[in-house]
């Protein structure tokens, strides 16, 4: 045998050996001690080295019509930028504000217009730079973000995209989506799979000219983390991602409160994916959103499944079966006569907590009594805090709720995809 093949060959041996060690055994679904937000990857597999240093660029603000706004350095020194040229730093100007005047950015401090511009970049050179940006129009608490930010006049409003490195984004991600005082474990697990999420989905926005917006069509961020436990989780868990059995980074998913069991991807997206099975989620089951209930009319009900969904509420066995549904187990249909109702339409007409319901009857009335908060899908945040309370590790959590998954280092991952 050629000698590159055989190397090559002893290579292959010795990463799929450490890969057991990151704690995951290919097809198990359970951590090692027995207690018991389209998922899809078709944007997912078109690939490209990935690194852990990564810059991206993060949409800010996404869902406001920004017209105005204050910058000021809160560490390091920045420079303003528009046609090439340094139109201001804040070692001179403490404070710098950006109109929408006439589809143009308008520069100025508190003297002067410094010039109107289509494009303004705000950068500093420095290791540790975090401005200070606060909305005036409209009104918004103070926000404070880490590397540098362009601005853009864009179809009657301010685009602004903060350029800032993966990790100190996914610190930012980490906190609006866990909160503080979560277990380290868990901001370990969080930030793993927010990596993941951030890279699997790098080109959501590329016809935008960015990669992410900062709303949950995405990922939430609010800008740098103040909390010192989840940057040293994301540093820990540095360059950490997790891919399926094809090595492509998965779609991680996830929500508040399973309920007690998760669900399958294609009850919700309607697409089978390996990784997305249904498990048995004892660890949720107490936790602060599991249970959830909520009263309607008989009357009110019955409408609704005749109107919206042509449910034959007048034929008794149909008529019994809606006003007593009950689930043991996750359903993905109320159905009756072959007509089968989604019941994750059902959730989102009438804006329940969960598909995860059974229907009491009281009176005149309904009771909902309703189990999990989300779509049930992947992750369950607050079973996964549980267990890392409970003292399970990272690898543990992650392989718990994606079944047949690997935990992967990224220059490992680029060994394997490089031709």
């Amino acid at each position: 045998m050629h000698i590159n093949k055989i190397i090559v060959i002893i290579s292959l041996v010795f990463l799929f050996a450490s890969w057991r060690i990151d704690g995951f055994v290919a097809g198990s679904n359970e951590p090692v001690k027995k207690e018991n937000k389209t998922a899809t990857n078709k944007h997912l597999n078109s690939y490209k080295k990935f690194h852990a240093d990564e810059l991206v660029n993060i949409r800010i603000f996404s869902q406001v019509k920004i017209q105005s706004f204050t910058i000021s350095a809160e560490k390091g020194i920045y420079s303003v930028w528009a046609n090439g040229t340094e139109i201001a730093n804040t070692s001179t100007m403490a404070l710098v504000k950006l109109s929408l005047v006439n589809d143009s950015v308008e520069v100025k401090t508190f003297e002067n217009v410094i010039g109107k511009f289509k494009k303004v970049k705000i950068s500093s050179a420095e290791t540790e730079r975090i401005f200070r940006m606060k909305l005036l129009l409209p009104d918004r608490k103070p926000r404070f973000y880490e590397g540098n930010l362009i601005v853009t006049a864009e179809l009657g409003e301010l685009k602004c995209i903060n350029d800032i490195s993966l990790d100190n984004y996914i610190a930012g991600v980490v906190q609006a989506e866990s909160g503080r005082r979560s277990p380290q474990e868990f901001y370990k697990v969080q930030a793993i799979l927010a990596r993941t999420f951030a890279l699997a989905n790098l080109q959501k926005h590329s016809a935008e000219t960015f990669n992410l917006c900062d709303h949950t069509h995405c990922q939430v961020y609010f800008g740098k983390t103040t909390e010192l436990e989840i940057m040293k989780a994301v540093n820990d868990t540095k360059g950490k991602v997790v891919v399926d059995d094809n090595l492509s980074l998965i779609n991680a998913t996830f929500h508040s409160n399973s309920g007690g069991q998760t669900a399958n991807s294609e009850d919700v997206w309607g697409s089978k994916v390996s990784y997305l099975r249904s498990v048995n989620d004892t660890f949720s089951i107490k936790m602060p959103n599991a249970k959830w209930e909520r009263k309607m009319s008989k009357e009110d009900w019955l409408s609704y499944l005749k109107l919206k969904h042509n449910f034959p509420v007048q034929d008794s066995n149909a008529r019994w079966l809606a006003l007593t549904f009950k689930q043991e187990t996750r359903k993905a249909y109320l159905e009756s006569n072959n007509i089968k109702i989604p019941l994750k339409n059902i959730r989102s007409d009438l804006q329940l907590k969960s598909t995860f319901f059974s229907i009491y009857p009281m009176g005149d009335s309904l009771l909902f009594k309703g189990r999990g908060f989300g779509h049930g899908v992947g992750m369950c945040q607050e079973g996964a805090m549980k267990m890392a309370k409970l003292g399970y590790k990272y690898p543990e959590v992650i392989n718990f709720y994606y079944q047949k998954t690997q935990l992967i280092d990224l220059h490992k991952l680029n060994f394997f995809k490089d031709e």
